[in-house]
């Protein structure tokens, strides 16, 4: 019997300091499961992007992801300064946009021109580009997807759908 009292002390001091973390741990555990259900699915996106991308990388056979450029890469001066290089895709890009009235002729050299300075400048910034592999629609996609690395990296290029471009007051 002196074993079950001394037993029943402790317990029962548990019980009395414990009954309000057990109380609050109740209420509470709803959204520490929701909390711990959305740190898994963030984990298993994270993972399914890294994967996508990977697999991405492999199919386009990506040499030189941008975060392996070094700064003395960037310090060459065998091309002209990357503001140099935005200036002119801005203006070989609202050329390219109003082709009205102009020979195929001159198209075609605005679209080289372009796709050389988007050349230069995925050079000069890291960003992979295959504008010399492909023709057609795929060089197409190809020009929209440097645009959008371009831009990610920095690089302000005007929207096709931007229209006119407000003068400064």
């Amino acid at each position: 019997m002196a074993i079950v009292h001394a037993f029943a002390l402790p317990l029962a001091l548990l019980a009395v300091v414990g009954l309000p973390a057990v109380v609050a741990a109740l209420i509470f555990a709803d959204e520490l499961a929701d909390r711990c259900f959305h740190w898994f699915a963030d984990r298993r996106d994270s993972r399914r992007f890294r994967r996508a991308i990977n697999r991405l990388d492999r199919a386009f056979e990506v040499d030189a992801p941008a975060h392996e450029v070094g700064p003395a890469d960037l310090d060459r001066v065998d091309h002209p300064a990357i503001e140099r290089i935005a200036a002119d895709l801005r203006r070989l890009g609202d050329q390219r946009l109003s082709v009205a009235g102009r020979s195929r002729m001159w198209q075609d050299a605005v679209l080289e021109a372009y796709d050389d300075r988007l050349r230069l400048a995925s050079r000069c910034l890291g960003v992979a580009e295959h504008l010399g592999d492909l023709d057609g629609v795929d060089l197409e996609i190809e020009r929209v997807r440097v645009e959008g690395e371009l831009q990610a990296a920095g690089l302000i290029l005007p929207s096709p759908h931007a229209g006119p471009r407000q003068g400064s007051s």
